[in-house]
C-alpha cells in the first residue's frame, strides 16, 4: 500500500526500506534500542508489518507493527529523521498506521514511549494501559544479565 502527500509517501513495501538508513538510525539516535544488531534489524523487519516514509525516494522515516491483524498490534520503532521533523510527518505516519489497523479491524493497538505521550494523546485513543491491573510482561532475564546498559522494567521511571 502507498499513501501519498505532495512530495511524501509512506509505503508497506519492504523492497522500498532502506535497511542502512533504519538501522543507522536505530543505532545511533533511539534510545530504544541498546544493542540492536544489523541482524536483529533485519529480523525485526522481516517479521513485522512496516512502513516507510519517502521524501521522493530517500527514505526519511519508519515504523513498524508486530500484529496478528486481527486481535493485537504492537507499534514500536517510530521515527522521522531530524531534518524532517516538524512538518507533520509523525502524525501523518502515525494516522497511516492506526486506520490500516482499524481497517483490518485490530482491536488492541499498544505501544511504549518515554517522551511522546502528549503526541500519541493526540489520538484520543491511546491512553495509559486499560485495566493495568491486568497487564504483565517480561523482559528477557538473560539481557538483564548481560547487557551493559541497564534495561528498565515497566512501571520503572524511564
Amino acid at each position: 500500500m502507498d499513501f501519498n502527500q505532495d512530495d511524501f509517501c509512506i509505503s508497506t513495501n519492504k523492497e522500498k526500506l532502506q535497511i542502512d538508513v533504519i538501522h543507522r538510525y536505530l543505532t545511533d539516535e533511539a534510545y530504544w534500542t541498546t544493542g540492536r544488531t544489523r541482524t536483529m534489524t533485519e529480523k525485526t523487519i522481516e517479521h513485522s508489518l512496516c512502513f516507510g516514509v519517502y521524501h521522493r525516494d530517500r527514505q526519511v522515516g519508519f515504523a513498524r507493527v508486530v500484529t496478528d491483524y486481527t486481535i493485537f498490534a504492537y507499534l514500536c520503532d517510530v521515527f522521522i529523521l531530524e531534518d524532517y521533523q516538524g512538518h507533520g510527518l509523525g502524525k501523518w505516519l502515525t494516522e497511516t498506521i492506526l486506520n490500516v489497523l482499524d481497517d483490518e479491524g485490530v482491536r488492541w493497538t499498544m505501544l511504549a514511549t518515554r517522551d511522546a505521550h502528549g503526541l500519541y494523546e493526540e489520538y484520543g485513543d491511546f491512553q495509559k494501559l486499560y485495566l493495568p491491573e491486568k497487564w504483565m510482561g517480561r523482559v528477557n532475564p538473560r539481557l538483564l544479565r548481560s547487557s551493559k546498559q541497564a534495561y528498565t522494567l515497566p512501571g520503572d521511571s524511564l
